[in-house]
């Protein structure tokens, strides 16, 4: 006989006289559409048509509801788990776990590293906070590599010079979704036994060597932030592994929660994990249905995506390929697909009257937004406030300093209008043009 699946106090407790809801309030038609008014606002010259149309709607709405159930569960539910195993058929890989934010699971793999206050956390100059917060909120101490300038990723051969005996996690970060030299580092992990968490926020859907980002190191995060090339209405996160400490990622995910093993007279235990070391405490990074029923929409549709970043990306370089003072990034090949979230523009100020900084300036007289994915970490205050000598490893990243002041900034990659496109590398070459006079 098949055994019944048990639940915790957040399920609904099944058939009974007095039945306990999952959902202690449950969505209401206004509810419904208050939503919908937030995701499809007005127009500000059709505001009159609009409210027409809505009441419409709010009409068929509410015949819809006359004939349905209203959602019974809105976290950790079926739609979580679907998502978390069509994650898996994607990568490939054999533990998935649905989370608020990569942030999250950035802090859940180090916590199964065993990361300790002292420990050592190599991490890439050129990154988002989040990729080090954790570490820093301990006590570990954070090293900064210096990047690879052609792809602003981490630098392996940097990486190597700054291992030490406390070197506990290296987080090599897919910038812009172009994949790290992975086998270098890994080299490197395998020789030392370091673990290695790949920061794959804007890789969901990149390549190396015939493998899929983020399952290379021991652990990767993804993000679905509102500005990834896909998102899980606003915020989301996916940690993966094939590590067989991946069966613990709910636990990690929901406060050690383990239903399968209550105590005496209780519905549930709460256990510590462990991996690497110690016993840790887990946190709450639950997720829920409605994001997930997002995020699996927008995987369908994840390939066409990433396919119009990369003709877009190509369109770019096919543009600047002759025009002296541009760097064109690298593109895809036969070893690395990118998700082409960011467009790397670099310039070789040597060959201009002026730098990124003067570049920047007119392209933002011409309305084209560009932003410059990320700022040298050292040179953020949280850093000296906590101890660290800034001067000191900003020596230690030269080319980080050089790409970061004089040569680097990102563009957008989306699906574009093509005079959009066009506008935009038109733009740019004139102002690179009038730079050279």
């Amino acid at each position: 006989m098949k055994k019944e699946k048990v639940s915790d106090f957040r399920y609904d407790t099944g058939p009974a006289r007095i039945p306990w809801s999952a959902v202690g309030e449950k969505i209401k038609f206004q509810d419904i559409m208050e939503i919908l008014k937030f995701l499809i606002p007005p127009k500000k010259d059709k505001v009159k048509k609009y409210r027409t149309q809505i009441k419409r709607v709010e009409k068929e709405i509410k015949k819809l509801i006359e004939n349905s159930n209203l959602a019974g569960k809105l976290t950790l539910g079926e739609k979580v788990a679907q998502l978390e195993e069509e994650v898996k058929k994607f990568l490939n890989c054999k533990y998935a776990v649905f989370l608020t934010n990569a942030t999250a699971g950035f802090e859940i793999a180090y916590k199964f590293a065993d990361l300790k206050p002292g420990d050592e956390v190599i991490a890439p100059a050129i990154t988002f906070i989040a990729t080090i917060s954790y570490p820093l909120s301990i006590g570990a101490k954070v090293v900064l590599a210096d990047i690879d300038p052609r792809t602003l990723n981490m630098d392996p051969e940097d990486v190597a010079r700054k291992v030490t005996k406390k070197t506990k996690v290296i987080v090599p970060v897919h910038i812009g979704g172009y994949p790290c030299d992975m086998s270098a580092i890994m080299d490197i992990a395998k020789k030392f036994n370091i673990v290695v968490l790949e920061d794959a926020a804007h890789a969901f859907g990149a390549v190396y060597e015939g493998k899929m980002i983020g399952t290379i190191g021991h652990f990767g995060a993804f993000s679905f932030h509102e500005v990834k090339n896909i998102t899980s209405l606003g915020e989301g996160g996916i940690l993966v592994t094939n590590e067989d400490v991946g069966r613990e990622f709910p636990k990690a995910r929901f406060v050690g929660f383990n239903i399968e093993n209550p105590i005496p007279l209780w519905l549930y235990d709460v256990t510590a994990l462990k991996w690497r070391g110690d016993y840790f405490a887990p946190g709450n990074h639950s997720a829920t249905e409605i994001q997930a029923v997002a995020l699996l929409s927008q995987m369908k549709r994840l390939d066409k995506i990433i396919e119009k970043r990369r003709k877009a990306a190509e369109y770019l370089n096919e543009r600047f390929k002759n025009i002296k003072g541009i760097i064109t990034p690298p593109l895809d090949d036969e070893k690395i697909k990118s998700t082409h979230h960011l467009y790397l523009f670099q310039v070789d100020p040597n060959l201009l009257n002026g730098d990124i900084q003067k570049v920047k300036e007119k392209m933002a007289e011409k309305g084209i937004t560009q932003i410059p994915h990320f700022a040298p970490l050292y040179r953020f205050s949280i850093m000296k406030q906590l101890g660290y000598d800034t001067e000191k490893i900003k020596e230690t990243c030269p080319n980080a300093e050089e790409v970061f002041l004089h040569r680097f900034t990102h563009l957008p990659l989306y699906d574009f209008k093509k005079e959009d496109l066009k506008y935009m590398a038109d733009s740019i070459i004139e102002i690179i043009k009038e730079m050279q006079k």
